[in-house]
This record gives C-alpha cells, sequence and structure tokens, in this order.
C-alpha cells in the first residue's frame, strides 16, 4: 500500500511562538478534550503545519496511553517538539491560563451567568460548535490516516467497540487492538513520517529522570503529607494523584477530587458541585477546575497561592510523563514494522474520535431541531467556507443566546 506523502512541517519555532498560539487556542477552545483536539488539528496541523497529520495522531494516540487530561499532554507534546522544554511550558501555561484565571474569578464570585442574565443559551450555543469542530476534525483525520479499505474498516470497528464498550480501559483495549490489527494486515511504503525540522527530544538520561521523579513524587508525598501534617502538602498530594492516576480525562477526575476533598472540615457538597457547573461553561482543560478547588479550601493554603498550588500539582504528572516517554514513542515510530502497527493505531484513534462525536458531543449538544441547525450552519462555515475556528465558536454562542435560550 503506498502511504500519503505527508506536507512537510515547518522548522522549529520560539517560545513566544508557542505561547501566542496556545494562548488563542486556551481562549477558544470550548467542548472538552475532543473538541480540544480538533481545534489543535485546525490551528496547528492544517493551518500553521507544525507537525504532520501523520505525528500529530500518533500524539494523541499516546496521550491515550498516559493518565491525565489528553488534550493537554498533546499541547504540551507540541510545545516541546516546537521550542524544548521552556515551550512546554509555555504551552501548558497559554492554554491553561484562561479557564485558570475564569475559575479564580468564579471563585471569588465575580463570574455568574445567572446574576448576569445571560442565560444557558450561549453555553448551549458552544456545544453546537464543539460539535461541528470535532465532525470537521474526525472527517478531515478520516481522509488522511484511513485512505484504503483495512484502516477505513478498522476506523469503523473502532468506533463501533467504543460505542457499546465505553471508559478509559475500553480506549486502552481498542488502541492496542488497533497495533495489532495495524501489524497483520497494513504493510506501508515509502519513507518514514516527516517530523518538523530541527524539532526538539529530550535526552535518554533526561527522559528517565522525568519517570523517575514521577514516581518518586507519586510514592513520597503521601508519606510526606502524614509526616508533616502540613494542609499544602496534603492538597498537593491529593491533586497530584488525581493527575497521576485517572484516565479518561477532566470528568473523571471529578468524582476523586470529591472523594478526597469533600468532607467535614473541607469542601461543602454545594460548593464543589457549583465549581463543576461553572467549569463547564469555560474554554481549555477541565482539569483547571483545580483552581477552583485550591482556591475554595476553608484552610490555608487557599485563595490565589492555594488555587495556583492545586493546579500545578494537578498538571505535574502529566508534565513528567509527556517528557520522559516522547523521546522513545518518536523513536519507536521511525521503524518500519511499529509504523505499521501506528497506522493501525491511528485508525482505531479516529474510530475513538468518531464514537466521541457521537456521545457525548452529539447527544448533549444537538438536542433540538434548531441546534441541528445550528450546528449544520457552524461546520458549513468551518469545512466550505472556512471561516476561523475561533470566529465559528462566536457565532454558535450568539446564535445559541438567540435560538437556543433555556
Amino acid at each position: 500500500m503506498n502511504e500519503t506523502p505527508a506536507p512537510a512541517p515547518t522548522d522549529k519555532g520560539t517560545i513566544c511562538e508557542v505561547f501566542l498560539a496556545f494562548l488563542r487556542l486556551g481562549l477558544t477552545s470550548f467542548g472538552g478534550p475532543v473538541a480540544h483536539l480538533g481545534f489543535f488539528r485546525e490551528d496547528l496541523v492544517k493551518r500553521r503545519q507544525w507537525l504532520s497529520e501523520e505525528s500529530y495522531a500518533s500524539l494523541v494516540a499516546l496521550c491515550q496511553f498516559l493518565p491525565g487530561p489528553a488534550s493537554s499532554q498533546v499541547g504540551m507534546a507540541i510545545g516541546l517538539m516546537r521550542a524544548g522544554p521552556a515551550g512546554m511550558a509555555a504551552a501548558w501555561i497559554a492554554f491553561t491560563l484562561p479557564s485558570a484565571l475564569l475559575m479564580f474569578a468564579f471563585a471569588y464570585g465575580v463570574m455568574h451567568a445567572d446574576a448576569a442574565g445571560l442565560g444557558g443559551g450561549w453555553l448551549a450555543g458552544l456545544k453546537v460548535a464543539a460539535a461541528a469542530i470535532v465532525a470537521d476534525a474526525v472527517l478531515g483525520m478520516a481522509k488522511t490516516l484511513c485512505p484504503d479499505r483495512p484502516r477505513r474498516s478498522l476506523a469503523l470497528v473502532a468506533a463501533a467497540v467504543a460505542v457499546l464498550v465505553p471508559g478509559a480501559l475500553g480506549q486502552i483495549g481498542i488502541i492496542a487492538a488497533g497495533a495489532l490489527a495495524g501489524l497483520a494486515f497494513i504493510r506501508l511504503d515509502g519513507t518514514a513520517v516527516r517530523e518538523p525540522t530541527g524539532h526538539y527530544l529530550p535526552g535518554r538520561t533526561a527522559s528517565l529522570v522525568a519517570f523517575a521523579l514521577f514516581a518518586l513524587l507519586l510514592a513520597g508525598l503521601p508519606l510526606l503529607a502524614q509526616a508533616t501534617g502540613s494542609a499544602g502538602v496534603s492538597l498537593f498530594d491529593t491533586l497530584y494523584r488525581a493527575g497521576a492516576l485517572v484516565f479518561g480525562g477532566g470528568h473523571v477526575v471529578l468524582p476523586l477530587i470529591e472523594a478526597e476533598l469533600v468532607r467535614p472540615g473541607g469542601l461543602t457538597r454545594e460548593v464543589f458541585l457549583a465549581g463543576y457547573g461553572a467549569a463547564q461553561a469555560v474554554p481549555g482543560p477541565l482539569f483547571s477546575f483545580a483552581a477552583y478547588v485550591g482556591a475554595m479550601m476553608p484552610v490555608p493554603p487557599n485563595g490565589a497561592i492555594g488555587g495556583l498550588l492545586a493546579l500545578v500539582a494537578a498538571f505535574l504528572p502529566s508534565a513528567l510523563l509527556v517528557y520522559g516517554a516522547l523521546r522513545f514513542w518518536t523513536r519507536l515510530a521511525a521503524n518500519r514494522r511499529v509504523r505499521d502497527g501506528l497506522a493501525g493505531v491511528n485508525a482505531a484513534v479516529v474510530g475513538l474520535l468518531g464514537a466521541a462525536l457521537w456521545d457525548p458531543v452529539v447527544t448533549s449538544s444537538l438536542t433540538s431541531p434548531r441546534a441541528f441547525a445550528l450546528a449544520l450552519l457552524a461546520y458549513l462555515a468551518l469545512a466550505l467556507w472556512r471561516v476561523p475556528a475561533w470566529a465559528v465558536v462566536a457565532g454558535a454562542a450568539l446564535g445559541g443566546a438567540v435560538l437556543l435560550q433555556t
């Protein structure tokens, strides 16, 4: 089988370039992790050509295997490859900053949609925009990554299984099965996938140190919290373990945080649920909910310091895992047989995104004829008229405020 040539990615970039690109994404990426991946593909792969479709799908597959917020991990990996460790930090800070600030603001009582009389129509419009973004991403990735019958078949089977067997373990099993199917049925010709020229990869020693630090903190923080009795260490430990042990993204991590922090002397259930509701209305990663949790703790450290401490703790495991794994994953992807397996993984990822397009994106957003019509217009603007994604999001929010008011 002949592999479709990948577009030539652009050269290594700057920290400022990475920061500004991800700040724009952090301000406009509504709709949860699947929608975020669609926004990333539209801006960083198609428009800026920082990396190829194949490389992007490979990063998505890697981050599906790792615990933590997949979309933030993909952003960290792209920032790392583009501008080194400082680029990784810039990508995370810029993508997370808008949602973290909004959650801080909500914690201090200055952001409340009901008090402002905004209603829920604008939020419904944002969900509609997410459906259009994800649909465009799925169809675009399917065209590039599933060009033949075996890969199209694999993607459809993966989508069907993902709908029937939801959850993080099911996703990991589907990706593993995709790799085995690729090794068995796919034979790619041509040269290896081209990565951005001059891209950064961590050294072997640095990668192993990152893995060791991840394990050391995971094992040592509970002991340190118990030995010191420090509320700050206990908060950091709780959020670090949440980010380190939970597969499936932000919605899965919330029950763990609730079990740890909603207790007598801790957060009340009412405070926790109010923040959870607000987190659905902000762009960027849902893990930014940690900023709200840390700020609202009843004992110090709380406020801005507690929010920042909790935010760093929630994302630190992802940063260490991405930094440790990227070098080995990229080297493996250069092997011809591994590339056959990755072709199967890429097709399985398309299937997973297709399943996610149905549930939860379509099932939670297209709940009325008006919402469906607005979604069609958003997709038309995005896919055929090439309207920028941020403008589609703004237009859908405005349309939702007019048409979908509850």
